[in-house]
């Protein structure tokens, strides 16, 4: 990563889950100056890291006062903030446009004259362009067709940003390089983080956290149909590294999965975590999120590892056990983010 050294970077979102992961590999890879924007909305301030090469706003990039700050000073920008996740934007699709489309847009058009410039690499989401289906699935690859029908306005809002990077790129010469992640997980992603959004899903954010959080409490984790859903899990470390490549060696204007290509269903991740922490409790069936009609899903591995020279390095089993450890590290930490929340939530869903 010797072509990291010395740069200047924006990261927006640069104090959430994979922001920080990706924050904290510039700066062992020696870039010069961080520059993290980040409102705080689904991050907590503890993820940014204590180095004097970091900058850190706590502001949207959507704001107007904010991106006048933005100036023709970076070599790469990562574009990673986000409307988190599915449910919060099918609760308030409104905030889900604020913080997905406008950030994205805005973005773009104030960077379309940089000269500076060398790689802008927008986060892009695998779900919303894979099959809808429960069926067998094929890998999903990145010119794989893309059905109008989406599950959420957060599908809606990661696709339609990257079509704003490619007519940018097209009419502006603005170096956007996609990179479509799927289910990331890995130590640094904090249950409760950030501000109420609506629901439970404020806390209970994504599969892997959760599980694991209610395992070691020894608590029965819920599998929706019986978990027979697939995703397509990576570590965190293996997506900053790739997204290093994409804004090193991805090509304006074009796509790359960062995937391990690996299916693996939510019952088998319930299971492999279960054994991890020794919970001895059975997973608890529950009915099937009406909502979710992407049941089976995995990425092509093969574009990112031809043009990039990228792969997935960290197997599931690692990747997990590595994540169990850093969650009980960090449990106070957890426990105080997800008790920020407890007047919304059910007893039943207060840890």
């Amino acid at each position: 990563m010797t072509e990291i050294a010395n740069a200047r970077v924006l990261v927006t979102g640069g104090a959430g889950f994979v922001g920080s992961n990706l924050v904290r590999l510039l700066l062992q890879s020696d870039a010069a100056a961080v520059h993290i924007v980040d409102n705080l909305l689904s991050a907590e301030r503890v993820n940014v890291p204590d180095d004097p090469r970091v900058r850190f706003d706590a502001a949207s990039i959507a704001d107007d006062d904010m991106l006048r700050q933005v100036r023709d000073e970076y070599d790469y920008i990562f574009h990673l903030c986000t409307y988190h996740g599915n449910q919060s934007s099918i609760h308030d699709p409104l905030a889900d446009h604020e913080h997905n489309q406008m950030t994205t847009l805005k973005l773009l058009e104030r960077v379309k004259g940089f000269g500076r410039l060398a790689k802008l690499v927008y986060s892009g989401a695998g779900c919303a362009v894979a099959e809808k289906t429960f069926d067998a699935p094929q890998a999903t690859a990145e010119d794989a067709p893309v059905s109008l029908t989406m599950d959420s306005p957060y599908s809606i809002s990661k696709l339609v940003g990257e079509m704003y990077a490619i007519y940018y790129h097209a009419q502006h010469g603005v170096p956007a390089v996609r990179a479509r992640f799927q289910n990331v997980y890995g130590p640094g992603e904090i249950l409760g983080a950030g501000q109420w959004r609506g629901t439970p899903a404020t806390v209970w954010r994504n599969v892997t956290p959760t599980f694991i959080y209610k395992s070691l409490e020894r608590e029965a984790l819920p599998l929706e149909s019986a978990g027979v859903a697939t995703r397509d899990f990576i570590f965190v470390e293996d997506v900053c590294r790739g997204l290093v490549a994409c804004a090193v060696s991805g090509a304006p204007g074009d796509v790359y999965n960062l995937a391990s290509g690996v299916e693996t269903s939510i019952a088998g991740l319930a299971a492999e975590i279960n054994r991890l922490t020794g919970n001895p409790t059975p997973p608890a069936v529950r009915p099937g999120r009406p909502w979710d009609h992407s049941g089976r899903r995995f990425g092509a591995t093969e574009k990112a590892r031809t043009a990039l020279g990228f792969e997935a390095r960290v197997p599931l089993a690692v990747g997990l056990a590595r994540t169990v450890a850093w969650t009980r590290d960090h449990l106070p930490l957890i426990e105080a983010c997800i008790a920020k929340h407890a007047r919304h939530l059910q007893p039943t869903e207060v840890a």
